[in-house]
Parts: structure tokens; sequence; C-alpha cells
């Protein structure tokens, strides 16, 4: 069983910078893909970023390409998602998930495909 625990978020002006970790649990960190999705409200939950075991790969929804960083640190057991120049679209209830044996290099942007799910976190963008 692999618990994630998500912390950050919160309230933060248009234009601004926030950053969300995600805590996972399991002596195989280093070996799950994992990603970070969210769901705005009346919305369905949507693929924001994924990044391979190594953390050699990374992949980006076109919304949040070149604004968001996806990182990860194995000796930690945490991921990052860096969010700077927040748009009023970027708020949602964010999610980071973690997909088991995942094969190296390869990320991953369905939800079916990943195995474990945090609780989420909102993030709220003022004007």
């Amino acid at each position: 069983q692999v618990q994630l625990v998500e912390s950050g978020g919160g309230l933060v002006q248009a234009g601004g910078s926030l950053r969300l970790s995600c805590a996972a649990s399991g002596r195989t960190f280093s070996s799950y893909a994992l990603g970070w999705f969210r769901q705005a409200p009346g919305k369905d939950r949507e693929f924001v970023a994924s990044i391979s075991t190594s953390g050699g790969s990374t992949l980006y929804t076109d919304s949040v390409n070149g604004r968001f960083t996806i990182s990860r640190d194995n000796a930690k057991n945490v991921v990052y998602l860096q969010k700077n120049s927040l748009k009023h679209e970027d708020a949602a209830v964010y999610y980071c998930a973690a997909k088991i044996y995942a094969r190296n290099s390869e990320v991953y942007t369905r939800e079916h495909k990943y195995d474990y799910w945090g609780q989420g976190r909102q993030v709220t963008v003022s004007s």
C-alpha cells in the first residue's frame, strides 16, 4: 500500500507562484512514475504533469507548459509541482498520483494508469 500526502496549496494572486509537495510512503519510491492532476469545479479531473522514475522524463499539458515544473527527490520520497505565473484558470483541487512498477523513462497522462492517489489540495487564484 502506498500513501500519498500532499501539502502546500492555498490562496495566491494571479501572476504569483506556489509549490505543491507530495510525500509518498513505501520503500520503492524510485520505481514509481508520478503525476499531478487537477479538478476545477464542475469539470472533470485533468492531467497536469508527469515525471518518470528517475526524473529524466517529464510531460505537461499544453496549458501549463513553460509555467509549471514537476520534479522529484527520490532520497526524500517527494514529488513537487512548482507553479509560476498562475492564472485564474489554474484554480482547482490538485492531486498527486503514483504508478507503481513503472517503466523507466515513461510518463503517464491517463488517470487509469495510476494506482494510488493523494487526497487533493485546493489552489485558489485571486485577482
